[in-house]
């Protein structure tokens, strides 16, 4: 069986994202921008994730004055898009790098977080499931290019992605497999369908549960959703993005009303938002390591990104042939 070896990975990761990004940027017209890697607590731009992540934080010595290492930029890009004027149908992106040291580590759970973070204006009109749906196909057809681009370098490599991806919520997930936990229903329908993007994440369902926690002030619960790729490398399923349609005043108040968050209001991010100073978007996150162990058929993220791994990690990696850099 041909594959790559450590050198010709690195050849293989900069020719992908290269691809990959120049495409991205042209599907969804974005430009790049800079972007934090630390900001100030109080204002509210920090990415609470799930709602229980704690960010690294240092205190700048001098100034006796706290910062954050960014979680993601979901908060930050909107207010970015006003700043820099943005219009209607444009949108920036950027490089993020994060650290999120609550991970558990694993095969693509990594406490170093690289990814792609974009965000694009649209009209109070586009807030509906079926532009999402649009935005997801452009963001798809994306993959389905990179993928043939990838394996013309590389024919060794399998073609994975099928024809179209699959559009799926969380509810009817659920009422197709009502036993079964989230994991289990995301393993079976992407083993099956092989591309989905699984919607109204966060959102209380029939069980009294939610499929998975998110965040209740960037995504709109209703309008949100995770691509998900099944993974024939891992015999897994593996999350490439997580984005969706962000919310207006009215889901904001009731979200974090139903998270029991309400005193985020008094944070500066928040009160925009509800003083309609905010542009309408629609964005999200895009992993960079997992896209390359994906196309490149890696058995762990740690063979596409240096981080650090335990010993028992290193040692196992070793036993299986797997090189970490």
């Amino acid at each position: 069986m041909q594959y790559l070896d450590t050198r010709e990975t690195q050849v293989a990761i900069k020719r992908l994202k290269d691809y990959f990004e120049k495409n991205l940027a042209e599907k969804l017209n974005l430009t790049r921008v800079s972007a934090p890697l630390f900001v100030k607590p109080e204002t509210g731009l920090n990415d609470n994730l799930n709602g229980v992540e704690k960010p690294v934080s240092f205190l700048m010595k001098n100034y006796d004055e706290k910062v954050e290492i960014v979680q993601s930029l979901a908060k930050w890009k909107r207010i970015a898009l006003k700043w820099y004027d943005f219009k209607e149908g444009e949108g920036l992106y950027t490089d993020m790098d994060a650290i999120r040291p609550n991970e558990i580590l694993d095969e693509t759970h990594s406490i170093y977080v690289d990814q792609w973070d974009w965000e694009k204006v649209i009209s109070k009109d586009e807030r509906t499931e079926k532009y999402l749906q649009n935005i997801v196909e452009d963001i798809y057809s994306v993959f389905k290019e990179t993928e043939e681009y990838v394996n013309s370098f590389y024919p060794f490599l399998s073609t994975k992605l099928p024809e179209k991806i699959t559009f799926i919520t969380t509810q009817e997930l659920e009422n197709m497999y009502p036993d079964k936990s989230s994991q289990e229903r995301e393993y079976l329908i992407c083993k099956e369908k092989k591309a989905v993007f699984l919607t109204k994440i966060g959102k209380i369902l029939n069980s009294g549960k939610p499929h998975d926690g998110r965040a209740p002030d960037y995504d709109d619960w209703e309008l949100n959703g995770d691509i998900l790729f099944w993974n024939p490398t891992l015999e897994a399923v593996l999350e490439l993005s997580s984005m969706g349609i962000r919310v207006d005043k009215d889901s904001l108040l009731k979200q974090l009303k139903l998270a029991n968050c309400e005193e985020r209001l008094k944070l500066k991010y928040h009160s925009k938002l509800v003083n309609d100073e905010l542009p309408y978007t629609v964005g999200g996150g895009i992993g960079q390591s997992r896209i390359c162990m994906y196309f490149l058929e890696k058995k762990h993220i740690g063979e596409v990104q240096a981080s650090v791994w335990t010993d028992d990690i290193i040692e196992e990696c070793k036993k299986k042939d797997i090189f970490l850099l």
